[in-house]
Formats: C-alpha cells, structure tokens, sequence
C-alpha cells in the first residue's frame, strides 16, 4: 500500500519519505531556487528572509492538561487552541498546494527506552535532508514497524502567518501543542526552528521520567570519563566536544538518566562562522557531500566557501551526519559523567581562564547561564554585553529553570562529578583591549582536567566569584591564570569586575524564591 498523509488532510500525491541523499540532491539542485553544491560536495541553501531562530514567534497552545508545569512568560508565550487550529489549516492548505512534499520518520534520542518517534511534513528538499541529518534515521525494517509516530512537525515556513490571527506578532509562527503533540512552523524557512522544536519537546517529556534534558555537547574519553560541556552559542560547545583524543557523544543536546548520557540528535548543527581546517578539523572534513552549508558565501566559479563572509549573517550553519566525524560513540550513549564544564565568552575579561566550582556554585552557574556577547563596533571601542540565559538554553525550556536545576544537583551528587568553568573570551582587557584566550590554552586546559592535573593542585579563592584557580596548569602560561594579573590597568580590571558581579546578582534575584538559600548564597559578592 502506498503512504499517505490522508490522515491529516493531505491529499498530494507525490510523497518522498526518507528519500536517499541523492534523490534529495537532485530535486534541490534541479527544483529549488537558489540551491547549489560546493567544491567537497556538501549542498548550499539559503533560508531566506530568516536566517536564526524567531523566539518571539514561538508559541505553546495553553491547555488543562499541561499549563501547570509550563514556565510562561517571555520565553513560553502562550496561545489558545483556536489560535493553533487557525495556523494548523493554514499551514496543510499550503502544502496541499504543493506538487511534492517530504517526509521525515526518524527518532529523537539515541536511548530507545526514552525515544521518540518524530515525523516531519516539508515542502524542501533541502529541510529534508537537514532533518535526516540531524535525527535518527531508521533501518528498513525499523521503518515498516514504525507506525504512528509521537510528535508531527508540520513544516510550510514559504507561507506566512496571518498577522491579523489572535496571538500572532508577526508572519512568523512556530507553535507547538502538547497535547495533540504537533508542532506547525510558519513564515520561517531556517531549518533551525524544527531542530529545536523537539528539543523543546524533549525538555518537557524527560524531566516527568526523572531525566535531565540538557543543552550541552559531551564526549567520553579511552577509559569511558564522560565530560559534558554547557555553554551558549558561540562560546566553544561544538568546537572543544570534537576532541581528536576523546569520542564524540554529540554537540549541542543530550539527556542525562540514572544509567548515563545519551545524545538526542543524529546529527551536528556547526556554526560555520571563521571555519578553518587548522582551528576545527574535524568539522571542516565533516563538510562534503551529504552535508548542508546553511546562508554562506561562496565563489561562483570555485564553489569554495568563504567562511569569513557575514554578509548574508553571522549565523552561518553546517549541518551533517553525526558520523561525519571520525572519532564518534556509535550509539551516542555512554556512562555516567565525570566532569561538567560550563563555558562561557567572557568578553569584559575577567573571570578566570578555569575555575573549579562547587555543588552549589554549579547549580548557581547553571541557573545564571552566563555568556557575553560584543554588542557592536564603533571607533574600535565597544562595551561588553551580558546575556543570562538559564540552563544555558532558556529559548528551549518549557518548565521552570529550577526544574532542570534541581535534577542537575541531585545527579551530580548521585555520581560524584566535578564541575568547572571555563572563559572562552577574554583576558588582559575588555573587548576592544584584550586579546581573545588561545584555543590551545582553552584546550590544554580540559585536557589538565581529562588528566586529574589539579586533583592535589595549589589553588586560590576568587574573593569575589569564590571559585578556586589553579595556579599553574600544562601547557599554559601561569599568568594568564590569575585574569587580573593580565590587565595593565588593575583598577579597571576591578572596576569592571565589581560591575559583572552586579550583573549576576541583578539577574539572579527572578530565581531567588524557587532556589535553595545554599545556591544563592553560592554566587558572587562585592568585594571591598
């Protein structure tokens, strides 16, 4: 029997489910606008008018059934049922207007007892690709048992919202209803937006099965220490996770049960902003035929990508099968974790290259979800700009932060792991005056902490973090250690440091009532 989407209402007749990577490449290159391929094979697209996520546009229908464990607010921005509905039919009129469409059956989660069935509906070829890519795709038989799957993604991103529907801000909507377990995607074409709609999925399904969804890359060395790396976008996830002498798990979603760590996705989603070959080998090899490069630039005779070109955005993506690197765990499962790393760009320059943290200073930490980010140029002269976002996945998390804070501690009790934290910005200055921290430094030191390198090392008290630095570490210079014996002008670096301390307690205090007084009293205080 042949299949069909009858079930929903679609009724178009030309259907390619999990279609072969060249089958895919075909239909793009030969159908779709603006669709190419570059010089190691991997297909060029371009996602339009939208080339990142829409977080304002980003909706969950508010029910009975569930409204009681949704965090709502700026983040989970509530929407009727009617209001669903409206934009459901809207987005399968679209796609019955289409002369093919795609579908994606696949799983979500490497550990089939947490599993999820995930079946994607799209119009592009290339959003196809990138969904096969990024889950889990079945085996032949697994896909004649697969059945009804567990969540739908109803993908017509072409076709706008109607602004002038109830609760929509703009042509785009991304709404997700849990209890019809459906997500439509409106006015958007970047392919992101179905990534991270089952993440958020994911982060509501597993804390109700005692699991912690978390948005982190992970890896697992020779002698099964697993190392989870937290961190937002832009501050090192993907980069540091793809470690020559460690196996990857993944880069960007993982799970966290009572057996280990498993990863969600079957795929990387690679910032492919300043890639180079030297700096990130194994995602630069990563990018060939069956990969997809996401709104880069590239030469029109060569097909070489110029991976410095921003002009289209600074949000240049690679998306590839998680098996495009060499040194993979295959299935992404593994043991327990050993280390937690919490990385963040400090760009005002003055937290520590690496600190080692405490229970409660991790959960603080996790809470706060710090990074900063360079707000723009003027004159060479900029300020620093600081962005809290808990969990350090806010935009994904559907239940309160102290939800996921919570499992956090309780399983980093449970297994005895170590957290640190890791300054991936700046040293010797603020943006603008310092020098970006080495890679090789950044490296050396997780690989000092892989090795048990500061397990009896001399370490000092930040006074006003509270976190411990070691005082030497193989591999990097002992003074860039100590941040504030890298500045030229001490009274700035102080200065500057007592104004990042206010941040965190500014921030801190929409957290207070729902957190253990032990947490707050974890995180930084004004010296004299």
């Amino acid at each position: 029997m042949a299949f069909n989407l009858l079930q929903y209402g679609i009724h178009v007749k030309e259907i390619y489910r999990n279609s072969s990577v060249p089958k895919l490449y075909e239909i793009g290159l030969s159908l779709e606008k603006g669709t190419a391929m570059n010089n190691t094979g991997a297909l060029l697209v371009y996602s339009g008018e939208k080339t990142g996520r829409s977080p304002k546009d980003k909706h969950i229908v508010r029910s009975p059934q569930s409204e009681k464990n949704v965090d709502w607010g700026s983040v989970n921005i509530a929407v009727n049922e009617h209001t669903f509905m409206v934009n459901r039919e809207r987005a399968i009129d679209y796609l019955n207007t289409r002369e093919r469409i795609f579908v994606v059956d696949a799983y979500a989660g490497w550990d089939e007892q947490y599993r999820i069935k995930v079946r994607v509906i799209c119009t592009k070829a290339y959003h196809a690709l990138f969904m096969q890519n990024m889950l889990i795709m079945p085996t032949r038989d697994q896909l004649e048992k697969f059945g009804e799957p567990d969540y739908v993604i109803f993908n017509s991103g072409t076709f706008p919202a109607n602004r002038h529907t109830s609760g929509m801000t703009s042509k785009t909507s991304i709404d997700l209803n849990l209890e019809k377990q459906e997500i439509v995607i409106l006015g958007t074409n970047y392919a992101g937006e179905m990534k991270k709609g089952i993440f958020s999925v994911m982060n509501y399904l597993m804390p109700l099965q005692n699991v912690l969804p978390m948005h982190c890359s992970a890896n697992v060395g020779e002698n099964n220490d697993v190392t989870v790396l937290f961190g937002l976008s832009g501050t090192g996830k993907t980069t540091l996770s793809a470690d020559p002498k460690r196996k990857l798990i993944g880069d960007d979603e993982h799970c966290w049960t009572d057996k280990g760590i498993f990863n969600i996705e079957g795929g990387c989603y690679a910032k492919a902003i300043n890639l180079s070959a030297e700096n990130e080998p194994d995602i630069f090899k990563a990018i060939r035929y069956g990969a997809v490069l996401e709104n880069v630039v590239y030469d029109e005779q060569t097909r070489i990508v110029d991976y410095t070109n921003i002009s289209i955005t600074e949000n240049t993506r690679a998306c590839y099968p998680i098996n495009f690197i060499d040194n993979t765990q295959i299935p992404c499962v593994a043991g327990l974790p050993q280390n937690i790393i919490f990385l963040t760009l400090d760009a005002f320059g003055v937290l520590p290259p690496i600190s080692r943290l405490t229970p409660e200073q991790a959960s603080y930490h996790f809470i706060s979800g710090y990074t900063a980010k360079v707000a723009g140029t003027e004159m060479g002269i900029v300020d620093p700009e600081a962005t809290f976002s808990a969990c350090f996945g806010a935009a994904f998390m559907i239940w309160h932060p102290n939800k996921y804070a919570t499992l956090l501690a309780k399983k980093l009790k449970e297994c005895n792991a170590q957290a640190w934290m890791i300054n991936t910005g700046w040293t010797g200055g603020s943006y603008g005056v310092g020098s970006r921290i080495k890679l090789r430094y950044t490296r050396a030191m997780i690989d000092a902490i892989h090795n048990h390198a500061f397990d009896n090392a001399v370490m000092v008290v930040d006074p006003e973090f509270g976190v411990e630095i070691p005082t030497a570490c193989p591999g990097v210079p002992s003074e860039i250690l100590m941040p504030r014996n890298t500045w030229a002008n001490k009274d700035k670096y102080d200065t500057t440091k007592q104004k990042l301390v206010k941040l965190f307690q500014e921030n801190f205090k929409q957290f207070e009532q729902g957190v253990d007084p032990a947490i707050t009293q974890a995180g930084p205080k004004l010296g004299m």
